[in-house]
């Protein structure tokens, strides 16, 4: 078993990323991934296997506690940036690019319901794999699947909709 030390520094950054993509808030997100290390400290662990997922699965429902919490009462700021790893880009129109699209996914991801939004955030925020976002969500393996497919399906609905609006207003100032 790790000291508290080598679990923060372990694992600090998978759970600072889940909670990033889940609040799209760094603020929030540094605040709940502090919540999530001092609430591991506090609890025995000498039954815990895979620290990872139990790290995650305390995240996940801190966020989630997080997101209920702002949706029943108090106004929502949320910015949308979606954490991506930084890379030099070629051209300052690169990086400009690289932060709008990631500003559009954002919102696309942030409009899904929070089951759908934790599943793809677990699977493509974090790069875990199917069986591993079942476990930490502690779902049969079936319904993440399902979840993904309708989180895809619902984000890619709504790009489609607005690509057609957008060609739309074009058409009206030609």
């Amino acid at each position: 078993m790790k000291s508290n030390r080598d679990l923060f520094e372990a694992y600090k950054q998978d759970v600072y990323k889940l909670c990033r993509y889940m609040t799209n808030n760094g603020a929030d997100a540094e605040d709940i991934c502090q919540e999530v290390f001092i609430k591991a400290f506090g609890q025995d662990r000498n039954r815990v296997t895979e620290e990872k997922a139990w790290l995650l699965r305390i995240a996940a429902n801190l966020c989630r506690n997080h997101y209920n919490r702002k949706k029943r009462g108090a106004h929502k700021e949320i910015r949308s940036v979606f954490l991506m790893k930084p890379s030099m880009p070629a051209q300052p129109e690169d990086e400009v690019v690289r932060q709008e699209q990631s500003n559009e996914f954002a919102q696309l991801l942030e409009g899904l319901p929070v089951k759908l939004r934790t599943a793809l955030t677990l699977r493509y925020g974090n790069g875990l794999s199917l069986e591993e976002v079942a476990q930490i969500m502690e779902i049969p393996l079936g319904t993440v699947k399902s979840r993904i497919h309708k989180g895809l399906a619902l984000m890619r609905k709504k790009m489609e909709s607005q690509e057609s609006y957008n060609r739309k207003g074009e058409k009206c100032f030609d």
